[in-house]
């Protein structure tokens, strides 16, 4: 009985170990940001295109540079807060190396080798081009400390395991594209910024008790944790816009029917506004698409 009690308990540790070994956090390779000379102009865009600055600058601030962090994010899983990602060197990200930073954003993997919880878009991020990323870090690089603290989340167990990270990305991380076969450039551009860089499936595709994107509900609306509403489903077919009207709305705030962006779009708005008229065609090219999931 003691073997018996003793081989199980063996069993299960190495089980254990084989888990956390397979589920370990991802790095890019050591040479991945090699060759890549960043380009800080397009990481304004980049920054515009991901709104850092809606997750990062302090609540009630209109100050886009300054990262301080503090916003809450309720969940069904607990609260998050956004952290300071400032560059700070003690309390912000200024200590970090581009690798760091970039490992950070395309695969959810802190510096220390932890996993990030998946409310920083990591999931969409990691599509992203790495040129941009690059960008992105150096755009950062160029914008003011700040010493607040990053708040703790606030998350009860089991949830705030974070090794158990690793199986909901093996479950739930989708690297590749959702919206396949022949595309234009233009409505290439538009996957990009929708899939990857503007994180749109985050607020506008349902999901899973776990949490996981339901892939085959690709964009068509979500409950809003914490709230009684709804995003809207923003499928071709069900929004029934123009691409005239989505860049107008993207631009403006403002829909067909004279009724003005609310809620968090109100900061999408803020960022998407930011971009070239030929981004927001490209992102109305991209949303006017048959669905190809």
């Amino acid at each position: 009985m003691k073997r018996w009690a003793f081989g199980l308990l063996l069993f299960g540790g190495v089980l254990c170990a084989v888990g956390l070994f397979v589920t370990r956090p991802q790095q890019l390779p050591a040479d991945a940001l090699a060759g890549i000379t960043p380009d800080a102009a397009n990481g304004a865009l980049v920054f515009a295109a991901m709104g850092c600055a809606s997750c990062h600058m302090a609540p009630e601030s209109e100050d886009q540079t300054r990262l301080s962090g503090g916003k809450s994010f309720k969940t069904d899983f607990g609260t998050f807060y956004a952290p300071n990602i400032s560059t700070d060197v003690a309390l912000g990200i200024g200590g970090w190396t581009d690798l760091e930073i970039a490992n950070a954003i395309m695969k959810g993997t802190s510096p220390n080798a932890q996993h990030y919880f998946p409310v920083f878009p990591y999931g969409s991020y990691v599509r992203a081009d790495l040129a941009d990323v690059v960008d992105l870090i150096a755009h950062l690089r160029s914008l003011p400390p700040d010493q607040t603290p990053s708040l703790p989340h606030d998350v009860a167990f089991p949830f705030n395991i974070r090794a158990s990270l690793g199986g909901w990305k093996m479950l739930f991380l989708r690297p590749s594209w959702v919206v396949t076969g022949t595309l234009t450039t233009e409505e290439t551009r538009g996957r990009e910024l929708v899939e990857a860089l503007g994180h749109c499936g985050e607020c506008h595709t349902p999901r899973n008790a776990l949490g996981g994107m339901k892939w085959d509900a690709w964009l068509a609306g979500a409950s809003i944790p914490g709230s009684k509403g709804r995003t809207p489903d923003i499928r071709a077919e069900t929004l029934q816009w123009s691409a005239n009207d989505i860049v107008a709305y993207l631009k403006t705030g403002l829909t067909p029917d004279y009724d003005s962006a609310g809620g968090e779009m109100v900061e999408v708005i803020a960022n998407t506004s930011q971009l070239p008229e030929s981004d927001l065609k490209a992102i109305a090219a991209y949303l006017l698409l048959a669905p190809k999931n």
